[in-house]
């Protein structure tokens, strides 16, 4: 378990989680939830590889990497503003109306996909979920994952919003009470609509990542991924009844699941047990 190989693919293990957790968190603090993250994760996914798929063979790396996360961005937007204006607008309970987008999400992945796996992809397509840097002799493909990288940063990225800025500071008293919230002169409104936002975005970038790592668009990929990011993120301290928790706190929680899946690999034990440990 302590052997550096297991050590480092235990954060590409995490990765997805982690970007789905982070964005969640944002949502679960203001006293929400979202169910949908793993539907619109896959739908993001499937979009990116038909794009990807389209695109001359010489297309470098860079050019990739900036349609997959042009992609991932444009689906997270899409649908974390049709989440956000039902949900702070029109006042739909957020579990029915993610429960709508994961509906809508998953049934868009099997239209666009044909009900098939995109595949047929360049190698350049998984450098950013399946890539390595600093190659040596004895790790001819590797050392670090990329997709470690990546996923750190936009970690850091959403644990400062959260914790170091006005908005973060505004995202707490909503959830704590979105009366009080509302009459110290916040727009509570528009809040609740930018959390949706931040996690949809969130949802499509790991969706990506996830894409890239298998190197194909997987209209079923990422099925119960939210059951694990919600999960992750309540046993790293969020409340559910909203107004406290943090990023960093659900990155502990995305860190124990990771850990006893891998554990229960390394000791080989049956994956249906490893359902009904990781629910105990």
């Amino acid at each position: 378990f302590l052997q550096a190989a297991n050590v480092v693919n235990l954060t590409t293990q995490m990765a997805i989680n982690a970007m789905l957790s982070a964005g969640l968190t944002y949502v679960i603090i203001l006293g929400g939830i979202d169910i949908s993250v793993g539907a619109v994760g896959a739908l993001s996914g499937v979009i990116t590889a038909l794009v990807a798929r389209q695109l001359p063979p010489e297309t470098p790396v860079a050019t990739i990497v900036a349609v997959q996360l042009g992609m991932g961005l444009v689906v997270g937007l899409i649908f974390g503003s049709f989440i956000g204006v039902i949900v702070a607008k029109f006042k739909v309970v957020p579990m029915i109306a993610t429960l709508a987008s994961l509906n809508i999400a998953r049934g868009l992945s099997y239209i666009f996909s044909g009900g098939t796996s995109v595949s047929g992809l360049k190698n350049n397509y998984s450098w950013l979920g399946a890539g390595r840097l600093f190659k040596t002799e004895g790790k001819p493909t590797g050392w670090l994952p990329i997709i470690t990288i990546v996923v750190v940063l936009f970690v850091i990225l959403m644990h400062v919003l959260l914790s170091k800025t006005v908005f973060g500071r505004h995202v707490y008293a909503t959830g704590s009470n979105i009366n009080v919230a509302h009459l110290s002169g916040i727009n509570t409104a528009k809040v609740i609509f930018f959390g949706h936002v931040i996690c949809a975005v969130m949802a499509a970038l790991g969706g990506v990542l996830n894409s890239s790592k298998l190197q194909n668009g997987q209209p079923g990929a990422m099925e119960g991924y939210e059951m694990y990011a919600i999960a992750a993120t309540v046993l790293g301290g969020t409340s559910l009844s909203g107004g406290s928790g943090s990023v960093g706190r659900a990155m502990i929680g995305v860190a124990v699941i990771a850990v006893i899946n891998n554990g229960m690999n390394l000791l080989h034990i049956n994956s249906y047990w490893q359902k009904a440990v990781i629910g105990a």
